[in-house]
């Protein structure tokens, strides 16, 4: 059979746009990216260094003076009322009516929050209970309260001292007596 003459040349094209097609389709030849340029170092220009001077001495400082020390500041005397309060209770320590003596301490304590010296009498008192570790706390508060009173703080080390060694705890017993002794004059 034959093909009329528009078919040859129809097929043909279509032979030629696919391998124009194919050709397109294939991936150009690899080419590396060219290097980056390299820089130029200029080198800096060359200068002559100072010569080294030696340099001069050390002034010699003279340690300061130290300063002088405050006097120490006495124990703030009781309100006359307190005062009677700690007598009282003083007493019913003695007789071992330990209630009756802190009950007498508060009352003081309401009327001077802010004595170390009574704080430092409800330690005594809570130490003649047998409640060491709550006259210890009442031995640091009287401590936090004595700045600058170094016969309070002594006070309130060697109350703290007592109360370390009847819990049986022997080296801060010994520490406590040390800070007591240091504040103590000679």
């Amino acid at each position: 059979m034959k093909l009329p003459p528009s078919k040859p040349l129809l097929a043909g094209s279509v032979v030629v746009a696919m391998a124009v097609l194919a050709g397109c389709a294939l991936p150009a030849p690899y080419s590396p990216p060219p290097p980056p340029p390299t820089p130029v170092v200029v080198p800096p220009p060359v200068e002559s260094a100072p010569p080294i001077e030696e340099p001069p001495p050390a002034p010699v400082v003279q340690p300061a003076p130290e300063p002088p020390r405050p006097p120490p500041v006495r124990a703030r005397a009781l309100n006359p009322a307190a005062r009677t309060l700690v007598a009282q209770a003083q007493t019913q320590v003695a007789a071992g009516n330990y209630a009756v003596a802190a009950a007498n301490l508060e009352r003081a304590l309401r009327i001077e929050p802010d004595s170390a010296q009574l704080w430092i009498e409800m330690g005594k008192v809570r130490q003649a209970e047998g409640n060491f570790a709550q006259a210890e706390n009442m031995a640091r508060k009287a401590l936090s309260l004595a700045a600058g009173d170094p016969r309070s703080q002594s006070t309130a080390w060697r109350l703290i001292a007592e109360s370390y060694r009847a819990r049986k705890r022997v080296q801060e017993a010994r520490d406590a007596e040390v800070r007591a002794d240091a504040l103590t004059p000679n």
